[in-house]
């Protein structure tokens, strides 16, 4: 089921680098949510506190908190492997598993769980391609490496990888920036699909693509590099891009900076 997620007041740093500062938004169910802004503003960076990627860095380290439907995924007792099986990824560059078949890379994450009944692995294999638009074009190569893959194939692998798990929320990074524009089509396609049933974040550097595919954005942006970067604001897609409330963005999205 997709959940909600609410960031309250979040603060990250990389050892004593305050790289974003005082983040507060919701991201609603069954919607997407796009970060905007310019490079190095930390739209990624927040992007992977959500769930707890960023922490993997030596000396990252994250303030605030971050709910999934009320409960504090930072929390004490909270396994950050649990948060990101709830919490799937889908990074800019596609990243299949060179050693595995296109069906292994499917259920590489259920088989982690423990799962190995093989006529399961089978069905979740299919239903995962399906929903990632790909069964057809894959169905009767299964067995063969899924970096044979065509670029944009193989990202729709790792969505398809991605939801295997019945994650709660979807983010992805960038996700058609290292593709085609018929693949990435394909992918924006796709993702307006995924939003019936999952929570979506994408962060991307295409305004075109944020206007298509999110319900709402969030803009961010940095007063000068090296300090920390900070929302400016969020509201439904239309209003930020047809009325702004803040100056900056309208600037960021009309070209004049960024």
């Amino acid at each position: 089921m997709a959940k909600r997620l609410d960031i309250n007041n979040v603060n990250i740093y990389y050892g004593d680098f305050h790289a974003v500062q005082d983040v507060s938004l919701a991201v609603p169910p069954c919607a997407v949510t796009a970060f905007i802004g310019p490079s190095g503003c930390g739209k990624s960076t927040v992007l992977r506190t959500l769930n707890r990627m960023h922490e993997v860095t030596p000396g990252a380290r994250v303030e605030g908190e971050i709910l999934l439907d009320g409960d504090n995924i930072y929390g004490k007792n909270v396994d950050p492997v649990a948060v990101r099986t709830t919490i799937g990824m889908v990074f800019q560059k596609p990243n299949p598993f060179p050693t595995m078949s296109i069906e292994e890379n499917v259920t590489a994450g259920l088989r982690l769980q423990g799962v190995n009944n093989k006529a399961k692995l089978k069905e979740v294999a299919e239903k995962s391609l399906r929903g990632a638009n790909l069964w057809e074009e894959v169905k009767d190569r299964l067995d063969r490496p899924g970096g044979g893959l065509s670029g944009g194939q193989q990202q729709r692998l790792c969505i398809a990888r991605a939801i295997a798990v019945e994650p709660d929320v979807l983010l992805m990074d960038e996700p058609c920036s290292a593709l085609d524009p018929i693949s990435t089509l394909a992918v924006e396609d796709l993702i307006s699909e995924l939003k019936e049933e999952f929570t979506i974040v994408i962060v991307t550097h295409n305004m075109q693509q944020a206007a298509r595919v999110s319900d709402q954005t969030a803009f961010f942006s940095l007063e000068a590099t090296g300090k920390p970067g900070r929302l400016v604001e969020i509201g439904p897609t239309t209003r930020i891009f047809e009325n702004p409330s803040e100056k900056e963005t309208e600037d960021y999205i009309s070209g004049r900076f960024g």
